[in-house]
């Protein structure tokens, strides 16, 4: 009668009849009066979302105090009712620490039992009462492995509690705890990354750190070698993109060709994610492209899918995505970012900022609507707000260098150097290989009078971005920092280089003429600048900067070049037109907040010529 109940009973669950899985579950624990079979009912109520319901039959049962999977699925219950405090009563405050060194040997004693269970069974002679004792043996082993689970869970659920009452570092403890008890307890691996409560550097030290040989398979013990190098290879595809791109190039390889992943959902995410942080836009938009024609509401895959629609400016797609996720999915907060993001992307900031807003709401631990909002403040020059918003993110999103690196931007606004200086160390002390980053602490470097390392900064900006083999075209404006860094310290050839290379790559900007005339004056060829002046007057006939530079070259040139060691002076009314361009560009800076990396990163930096005119108003 048990099996038969017990055979309905999961036929009843298979099919979703949650009424007759109940109805019989019910009669199968009276005639059992197991804890397993109350804790198989109480979790069906759970799956119904009747919360209170299976919190109370578990109290009933007095299943709490003496079952770990009972006061786990209690804690849940609790969670579940936003009861926060009464789930950290149940679940206790402590994490079991002392089973993240036993864990492994737990299991591994699994596999050694099991072992000697199949060897057992070859001898003859032995006796069945040999073969029942290791039978025993096992079941003790895989009880204790199930418990430790539960335990590891717990230890998740913990952090889950701690995350909504704000307490980051805790739930970060937690969640750590929790996937070194148990090394797949990816729930809480996922809030790591997901939430981005760790460094990149820490990322990878936490993943090394990971005990990936207590997974063991029960059935088949020589496989398991093979399960852990997989399971570390899946995890190894979650880390972040800053650091060790061929690590992570290898694991997706492996994982692509060997296991028939190449067009998993999870898999392509992760390439394209990498791709975003190389700038190249275009191709990882034809991933998220490829992914969403196949799953159309797979909602993991929009925030980094609306970053590469705003940062290629297809208004369109963005107008179209957005309505269809308002339409069909309401209730989901990545429906809001995308209404968001589409204001942005028109310069409608005020509704942009509401949906932001509204996205945050619906979900306090969504980073990209976070960065969204900030962004809106820093997109009207409002540079305060920004500021207070920025520094939310940067609370709730530890991990990540990006909101610092936008704190120290709004105070690169502000001129407050030294404020900027802080937050792009602090940003730096979290993610060393970002070229954003270092360029932004080379234009600040700049300003402080501290050319020499704006230049380190500039060049190891430029050289990360060919490691990674981002896109060159994004990195122009860093590449003009650094021309305009050498012409500061009079290393003439060195500044021409670099903005003859900033030309040859496509940044044909008034400024850049501008500034390879100066050096050019500076060299004594007044003739050559002409000619480059005429080209930035044929890109901008009515340009103050070029104008006023033409006309000194122009007398140059009619003088036969006989200002011998003179300076090229600058008039007031010149340096005032210099200092109205500066400010004009700053602006412009400042409404664009910039282009951008990574998911939280939906834009993030200068535009390919919006810091140029950085330093021509300070010629002498």
């Amino acid at each position: 009668m048990e099996k038969f109940l017990a055979d309905w009973r999961q036929d009843a669950l298979n099919k979703h009849q949650y009424d007759s899985a109940i109805f019989i579950g019910d009669k199968l624990l009276a005639l059992t009066r197991n804890d397993k079979d109350a804790f198989w009912l109480a979790q069906v109520h759970f799956s119904t979302g009747n919360y209170t319901r299976a919190q109370s039959f578990l109290c009933k049962q007095d299943l709490i105090a003496r079952n770990p999977s009972c006061r786990y699925l209690a804690g849940h219950c609790l969670i579940k009712q936003s009861r926060f405090e009464e789930a950290l009563g149940v679940l206790g405050v402590k994490n079991p620490t002392h089973l993240i060194t036993s864990s492994s040997n737990s299991r591994r004693k699994l596999q050694h039992t099991s072992g000697h269970n199949r060897a057992g069974s070859k001898q003859h002679g032995k006796g069945a009462s040999r073969i029942d004792r290791y039978d025993r043996r096992d079941e003790v082993a895989q009880e204790d492995a199930t418990n430790i689970r539960f335990e590891a869970a717990m230890c998740f659920l913990r952090g889950l509690c701690y995350a909504k009452q704000n307490a980051f570092d805790r739930a970060k403890e937690c969640y750590k705890d929790a996937v070194r008890i148990d090394v797949q307890c990816f729930e809480a691996f996922e809030q790591l990354m997901k939430n981005c409560l760790m460094s990149p550097d820490e990322e990878w030290q936490f993943l090394e750190s990971l005990d990936f040989d207590a997974i063991s398979i029960s059935d088949d013990p020589s496989s398991s070698q093979e399960a852990a190098e997989f399971t570390k290879m899946l995890y190894t595809t979650r880390l972040s993109k800053y650091k060790n791109p061929s690590v992570f190039t290898a694991a997706t390889e492996t994982l692509s060709t060997h296991y028939n992943l190449a067009t998993n959902p999870d898999l392509l995410l992760a390439k394209a994610d990498l791709l975003f942080t190389q700038c190249r836009f275009k191709d990882a938009l034809e991933i998220t492209n490829s992914i969403l024609h196949n799953d159309k509401y797979n909602f993991s895959i929009y925030p980094l899918h609306l970053s590469c629609l705003y940062e290629l400016g297809l208004k369109n797609a963005l107008f179209l995505v957005s309505h269809d996720l308002a339409d069909n999915h309401p209730e989901e907060p990545c429906s809001w970012l995308a209404v968001g993001i589409y204001y942005l992307c028109i310069n409608k900031v005020a509704d942009a900022r509401r949906y932001f807003s509204k996205a945050s709401m619906m979900d306090p631990h969504f980073g990209p609507a976070w960065i969204g909002f900030a962004h809106t403040f820093a997109a009207e020059g409002e540079h305060d707000q920004a500021i207070s918003a920025y520094s939310t993110a940067a609370r709730l999103f530890m991990g990540t260098h990006l909101p610092q690196l936008f704190l120290g931007m709004q105070n690169h606004m502000l001129n407050n150097m030294t404020l900027a200086d802080e937050f792009l160390k602090t940003a730096y002390g979290l993610c060393k290989t970002d070229p954003l980053l270092l360029n932004e602490m080379g234009v600040v470097f700049y300003h402080q009078e501290r050319v020499e390392d704006a230049i380190t900064m500039f060049t190891k900006a430029l050289e990360i971005a060919d490691e990674i083999d981002s896109d060159s075209q994004a990195w122009i404006s860093t590449r003009a920092n650094l021309g305009h860094a050498y012409r500061r310290l009079q290393q003439w050839d060195m500044a021409l280089a670099e903005f003859d290379e900033v030309l040859r790559q496509g940044g044909k900007d008034t400024s850049v003429f501008c500034a390879k005339g100066l050096v050019l004056m500076e060299q004594r060829l007044p003739y050559d600048a002409v000619l480059v002046f005429h080209e930035a007057l044929a890109i901008s006939p009515q340009d103050a900067i070029a104008t006023e530079l033409l006309n000194k070259a122009l007398e140059e040139t009619a003088s036969g070049g006989v200002a011998g060691e003179e300076e090229i002076e600058v008039d007031e009314d010149f340096e005032r037109g210099l200092a109205i361009k500066k400010d004009e560009a700053a602006h412009f800076a400042s409404r664009r907040a910039g282009k951008g990396k990574g998911r939280l990163r939906m834009s993030s930096g200068f535009g390919p010529n919006e810091n140029i005119l950085m330093d021509l108003a300070d010629e002498e």
